[in-house]
């Protein structure tokens, strides 16, 4: 059982010979990318306007959407846990096979942390790069289900989502240093928080404290660590791979960063402003809804 899930998820040939072309890769082109980020931008603004328009008079009054979002969110976890799997076992038979080659200047934590200079996206581990960038489409459905549910759209959904789908492209285009860890502290922390999300879907009972958010934190906080990891590797190990995207990739984090720590500080004075219980249930209710991941 344990031979057959390896040999599918690190050692089947299309995993093997994966190679991130533009001819061969679906959405591997720059006009792929823009146009698909402009489109979803643009639906959503159109969706939520004609909402707006439509259903003025019931201002409070949800769009039914059944099990839909249950099912995102039960899908979702699965396909981050199958892709935390997949680049888990793809990146130690990558270390295994490919260790001659940089053994003499890095350690294999480093390479996770800092591909040797000349790396080409081929192979295991961008194989489920390529799949962790189509999974960032799936997950924009959640402002859609935001905008029927709650008629809410907000600029840091559409940044934030953009903003990722951008940097897993990049990731892929230009062989990036860095995104093997990314992609297993995202995937995991995906895995945890739409299990979560399927589990109150289903009316099971939530969690006391704001569990979401305290992940994004967790998972915001081990990124700023590995990207200083990064930047030290770099100038110490004889350069990283991707480090011009690795640049920009950083810009955007710390625009992503700075958007979520403004909302957090904005909803803790409201929540010391109103001092009950009350407001501050409310309050963390609101930070959950608003900040998706």
């Amino acid at each position: 059982m344990i031979q057959t899930i390896t040999y599918y998820l690190s050692e089947h040939p299309s995993i093997v010979n994966f190679r991130w072309s533009h001819p061969q890769s679906l959405g591997s082109t720059w006009s792929f990318l823009f146009a698909s980020i402009s489109f979803y931008i643009t639906f959503s603004l159109f969706l939520h306007l004609l909402l707006s328009l439509l259903l003025r008079r019931r201002k409070h009054r949800p769009v039914p959407l059944g099990p839909i979002p249950a099912l995102h969110s039960l899908s979702m976890s699965l396909i981050s846990l199958t892709i935390f799997a997949g680049i888990l076992l793809s990146a130690a038979a990558e270390i295994r096979d490919t260790r001659w080659f940089w053994r003499r200047s890095k350690t294999p934590f480093q390479w996770l942390l800092c591909f040797p200079l000349g790396t080409r996206p081929s192979g295991r581990v961008f194989f489920w790069s390529y799949v962790f960038y189509l999974s960032r489409f799936l997950h924009t459905f959640r402002t859609y289900f935001a905008i029927l549910r709650r008629r809410n759209l907000s600029f840091f959904r559409l940044f934030n989502h953009s903003i990722l789908i951008v940097m897993s492209f990049l990731w892929l285009e230009f062989s990036q240093s860095f995104q093997v860890v990314a992609i297993l502290l995202t995937t995991s922390v995906y895995a945890v928080v739409y299990g979560y999300r399927f589990w109150t879907a289903i009316g099971l009972p939530s969690a006391c404290f704001p569990f979401e958010v305290s992940c994004q934190v967790v998972l915001l906080s081990c990124n700023v660590l590995c990207h200083v990891g990064v930047l030290l590797l770099h100038f110490m190990k004889g350069g990283c791979n991707g480090i011009e995207a690795w640049v920009f990739n950083s810009v955007l984090n710390a625009a992503i960063l700075f958007l979520f720590l403004n909302f957090y500080v904005k909803k803790h004075l409201r929540k010391r402003k109103f001092g009950d219980f009350d407001a501050i249930k409310e309050s963390e209710i609101d930070m959950a809804k608003d900040k998706d991941l």
